[in-house]
């Protein structure tokens, strides 16, 4: 009894500790879509972030995410998984995003090493009228459902600058950024109507 009464006290506390994560998370990604432009709406800013940080926790459960994210890949080539790709985080996660309508932000498809065993798709958000590389990358997959979002350029881990990895262990600089917009996906964001499956590819 002592020790189901402990474990429910422990679990409790790692519930509350995720939880206090993902508010401070969700709080400076609004923060960050608000600095897009001026025009870009707080509330649309803070439903974005609130919306992509529970899809991405959501998901991680939906997929029956065990440990990390390679093996949740791993689990998928054997059979024992049917979801869990960061494509499928993605489109998931695009999903809710697009049934939001927004009208000062703009979701984009993003995909660094397309075609290769290291590629990664995620979403990126910018203001109306703004670049992709200006954008904010919003990655489910990368941390096994804790959703990781940072600015396109400073996306130390998709830098393919030479000496990218030193860089930004030493100095905080970038390089060149892998990370290029898919135009027919980013279609597919604005299209409210029309839902596409995505096919994984390399992941």
């Amino acid at each position: 009894m002592t020790r189901t009464v402990v474990f429910i006290i422990a679990f409790g506390l790692c519930v509350s500790a995720v939880w206090a994560r993902d508010e401070r998370s969700i709080k400076k990604l609004r923060d960050a879509l608000v600095a897009l432009a001026p025009d870009v709406d707080p509330g649309e800013a803070e439903l974005l972030s609130v919306t992509a940080h529970t899809a991405s926790r959501s998901l991680a459960r939906e997929y029956g995410l065990v440990w990390c994210p390679a093996f949740q890949n791993v689990l998928i080539h054997m059979g024992k998984r049917q979801r869990g790709y960061c494509g499928h985080y993605t489109r998931d996660i695009g999903e809710r995003l697009k049934a939001l309508k927004l009208k000062t932000l703009v979701l984009h498809w993003g995909a660094a090493y397309a075609g290769t065993l290291d590629e990664n798709n995620g979403l990126v958000v910018t203001a109306r009228n703004q670049p992709f590389e200006n954008g904010i990358v919003l990655d489910g997959w990368r941390k096994a459902g804790r959703l990781f979002w940072c600015p396109l350029k400073e996306d130390s881990q998709y830098d393919s600058g030479q000496g990218a990895r030193w860089r930004a262990s030493h100095h905080g600089s970038y390089g060149i950024t892998a990370w290029k917009e898919d135009p027919l996906y980013t279609a597919w964001l604005h299209d409210y109507k029309q839902a596409w499956e995505w096919q994984p590819t390399a992941r």
